[in-house]
């Protein structure tokens, strides 16, 4: 519960208030001082009768009503100060900064527990307990530095952990960007990033709140309300971008199928993110660089000039934007010789653009002009320009502060120098501008948010999907674990995904008069274990009937085997679909190129089922190896869109048969025209 007297208290009461600022109680008070807090301030200190010129009471029990409480005393003292204020002096609002609770101890937890539930009882807001506080451009409850510059268009941060969003505030002060609020959720026993983002979302005004929301999450404890509430905000303009920590233990877990050891609790947060439109981050510093660049005019497209006087910045940034799928384009011709005429000699045109390291304030102007005016095909520019300490760059910086101010199209100042050219630096950040340090980092982050969908449309695509049958299939398999050969081909059937005819017997004869019916070359395979290829369960291109008998008396013999499926040979690009059920997120549907390599190359792309066609081929075009399935050198594609449909449909099924908790079709083999299923393995769990 998010109530008014925690965001704009009329008064605040500091409980364990100090003058001592290296503890804090004492810097709590001083930021909440020195940030301008215009409410009635009180603190509370038994020995003292006036803390940082702030009238001092000996209790809670003496202090008149008031909106916020923040209380800095050890964690056995605060629930009896919470009931005392909530039930005796009115107080809406806590933000409790001490450890010791619920994080450390049993005991912990149970003084957590009358804690929340006294403030639900009065219907009060808590905060943490265990955090740094809160603060907006109303008040600064925060006993951390630094203090970023508050602006109601600046960057709203939610973060589990408050260290975490000191080191956050402390990289992006130093690129200058700007905050409205800053949530630190602590042990969020009553408001957790979920709880702040769903706030946001259903008070949303487009023309009064931030539009840009930073995330650091340590644990994502309602997935399907963070999936709805971000990507309702984004939906409404706003962008997020999130770091969520901790998703690697799990990932570690041993697992009976490809799909299993490959999609992990990262996964998950994978594709919850890649739904909800979010641009996932994995550093502090890229975190605040997403967050600079969503500062910025929006990119219409992917073509970038780069302007410079350093060559080798340039040609790295180059490196960056290409290979996150990001165009510098080569400039030349009649337009590229008249610019290259009004710089100095040795300068460069062709993108990047050097100007040299002589080159003036005038010679940036007009680059900047003719990539915005004149050369076409060009969305945005970069503009690196440092200094070896030999000039200023007061000048320098003034052009690029008038530019960035008229320019129709996005300019991103890498301005390397903080040091060196600190007080040019400082000067432009003062304007109100960003400032991007190191250019492959920006080039990294551009590129995560340029590959990220649009929030995906939550339907579910019936068409072709019987539903009933899956339904009637799934009830009638008797036994949890991996399911029959038959059972599967039924579900797959139902599901409308095309099989490759295959026929499952233990008897000798029944599967040599198969193999006449069909054909020669033929591919055999064991039914019982579950990693054929590991136990030499699986031959290929078997072209005789003798042969076929040489195998059949060979596999028959092999450990757990019950039966052999035999198969025609098919040719074509071997490509992976499975699906793992996530306990909180639902079914990650996985996909990439298949066979072996799934689990060595780990090239994979993940989805939160249900999928529509538009995350589909997101997911497809998110893979490193998506030139293979799209065609190249010589070799002809695959059909995309069939591919695409597959993946839809597995996760159709998956929406009506929640007890199949892991799958994999490998392969699926791919050609111009069909895309068809060879082999699968489904595992179901039925609630007890």
């Amino acid at each position: 519960m998010i109530t008014n007297q925690l965001l704009r208290p009329a008064s605040i009461v500091v409980v364990g208030a100090s003058n001592n600022v290296h503890k804090p109680g004492g810097a709590i008070l001083r930021n909440l001082v020195n940030g301008g807090y215009k409410g009635e301030l009180r603190a509370v200190n038994p020995k003292e009768s006036e803390v940082q010129g702030i009238p001092s009471y000996p209790t809670v029990h003496d202090v008149p009503d008031t909106d916020l409480a923040i209380l800095a005393i050890p964690a056995t003292a605060c629930p009896e100060a919470v009931d005392v204020l909530a039930a005796e002096k009115q107080t809406r609002a806590f933000i409790i900064l001490s450890a010791g609770f619920g994080e450390e101890t049993h005991e912990g937890a149970l003084l957590e527990a009358h804690i929340l539930e006294t403030v639900n009882k009065y219907g009060a807001s808590l905060i943490g307990p265990n955090c740094i506080g809160l603060m907006n451009t109303w008040h600064h409850s925060v006993f951390s530095q630094p203090i970023p510059q508050l602006s109601p268009h600046g960057v709203d941060l939610i973060s589990s952990s408050g260290a975490t969003a000191v080191f956050i505030l402390e990289s992006a002060v130093t690129k200058g960007l700007q905050f409205n609020s800053v949530w630190s959720v602590g042990n969020a026993k009553q408001i957790g990033v979920e709880d702040v983002l769903q706030y946001m979302d259903e008070r949303y005004n487009d023309t009064t709140d931030s539009r840009i929301k930073l995330l650091y999450i340590e644990s994502i404890a309602d997935p399907d309300r963070l999936l709805f509430h971000a990507s309702s905000l984004i939906k409404k303009g706003c962008k997020i971008a999130a770091i969520k920590a901790g998703s690697s233990e799990s990932g570690s877990r041993a697992a009976s199928s490809h799909t299993g050891a490959i999609a992990s609790s990262d996964a998950a947060v994978e594709a919850l993110f890649r739904k909800a439109g979010i641009v996932r981050c994995f550093s502090r510093e890229e975190l605040t660089t997403v967050g600079c660049i969503f500062t910025l005019p929006e990119l219409k497209g992917r073509n970038f000039a780069i302007i410079t006087h350093a060559g080798g910045p340039g040609v790295m940034l180059t490196d960056a934007l290409s290979k996150g799928g990001l165009n510098v384009p080569r400039l030349q011709g009649a337009l590229a010789d008249e610019l290259k005429s009004q710089l100095y000699p040795g300068a460069a045109v062709g993108n990047p653009i050097d100007i040299l390291a002589t080159g003036t304030p005038e010679h940036l102007r007009l680059c900047l002009r003719y990539c915005e005016e004149k050369f076409t095909g060009i969305d945005a520019m970069f503009a690196i320009f440092g200094t070896p300490g030999l000039v200023t760059m007061f000048e320098m910086y003034d052009v690029l502060d008038a530019e960035m101010r008229t320019c129709g199209k996005p300019i991103f100042p890498i301005l390397p120098s903080i040091n060196t050219a600190g007080a040019e630096v400082a000067e432009f950040l003062a304007k109100g501008h960003v400032n991007f340090a190191d250019e492959v980092t920006l080039g990294t982050a551009l590129a995560r948010i340029m590959n990220v969908p649009r929030p995906a449309a939550n339907e579910v695509e019936l068409f072709g999907v019987d539903v009933p049958r899956i339904r009637r299939i799934i009830d009638s398999i008797p036994d949890n674990g991996y399911i029959t050969p038959e059972h599967v081909q039924a579900l797959l059937r139902a599901a409308g995904i095309p099989l490759a005819e295959e026929f499952v017997s233990a008897d000798r004869e029944e599967i040599l008069a198969f193999a006449r019916r069909i054909g020669y070359p033929v591919v055999a395979k064991v039914v019982g274990p579950v990693h054929k290829s590991d136990i030499g369960g699986v031959t290929l291109n078997i072209k005789g009937e003798q042969h076929l008998a040489l195998e059949y008396d060979r596999m028959m013999q092999l450990p757990d085997v019950t039966a052999l499926l035999i198969q025609p040979m098919l040719s074509g690009t071997e490509l992976f679909v499975g699906a793992k059920y996530e306990e909180k997120f639902g079914h990650v549907v996985l996909c990439g190129l298949g066979g072996i390599f799934v689990e060595v190359l780990k090239d994979v792309s993940s989805g939160l089922a249900p999928l529509s066609y538009e995350e589909a081929y997101s997911m497809i075009h998110s893979l490193r190896a998506y030139k293979i399935i799209k065609g190249t050198r010589g070799q002809r594609g695959v059909n995309e869109a069939k591919f695409a449909e597959i993946i839809v449909r597995l996760s159709t099924l998956l929406r009506f048969a929640t007890e199949i908790k892991e799958m994999d079709i490998n392969p699926l083999l791919a050609t111009e025209t069909d895309v068809i299923a060879v082999d699968a393995r489904i595992r179901i769990e039925k609630p007890a």
